[in-house]
């Protein structure tokens, strides 16, 4: 049976939002950022990033060097004791992109491509999931797929809105722990 997992955003959840970051010496790994994925792991859950990259479909960088910065990005997450299970990118851009990169896709965020994917390749329940990010289109995803949505950011959401909010990863991911408790004492 399919279980919950969580869903990261890469720019600004795990790492420092530079813009477009191209190169591994620009990675900084943001505060909470392995703690966070240990707590969530140590809860049995399986984490994926899902993240926009257009600066490969712009020409900024390749597929190469995009792999160099993840593989980057694992390792410094590994000396913390944390491991993710998957990391998914869109290269695309609707209107910014360069040959094949030029397209409209499902992948790129809002869209749920990347997370049918995620959801796949590591047996999820997106439904039971949930989506960590820093902009409306993490939201827009979690939405989308059904999960439950955090988004992080200073200040509290908009009273309507149908996310939950964290002032970063720490927080959401005790935010998620505190939801998975309620669930099991609902369903016990």
């Amino acid at each position: 049976m399919s279980g919950p997992g969580v869903l990261l955003d890469r720019d600004g959840t795990l790492i420092r939002d530079i813009g477009y970051l191209t190169r591994v010496e620009q990675i900084e790994l943001l505060p909470h950022a392995a703690e966070a994925i240990r707590l969530l792991s140590a809860a049995g859950l399986k984490i994926a990033i899902v993240t926009n990259q257009s600066g490969v479909g712009r020409g900024m960088m390749d597929e190469i060097e995009l792999g160099r910065i993840h593989s980057e990005i694992e390792k410094r997450l590994a000396a913390g004791g944390a491991k993710v299970d998957g990391i998914y990118y869109c290269p695309h851009h609707p209107t910014k992109g360069i040959g094949r990169y030029l397209t409209s896709c499902d992948c790129r965020k809002p869209g749920v491509g990347m997370a049918r994917r995620a959801a796949e390749d590591l047996d999820l329940d997106l439904r039971r999931s949930y989506v960590i990010g820093d902009k409306e289109s993490d939201m827009e995803l979690a939405a989308g797929v059904g999960a439950c949505g955090i988004l992080l950011l200073d200040g509290a959401p908009p009273a309507s809105a149908p996310y939950l909010a964290a002032q970063h990863i720490g927080e959401a991911a005790r935010l998620v722990i505190q939801d998975l408790r309620h669930a099991e004492r609902r369903n016990a």
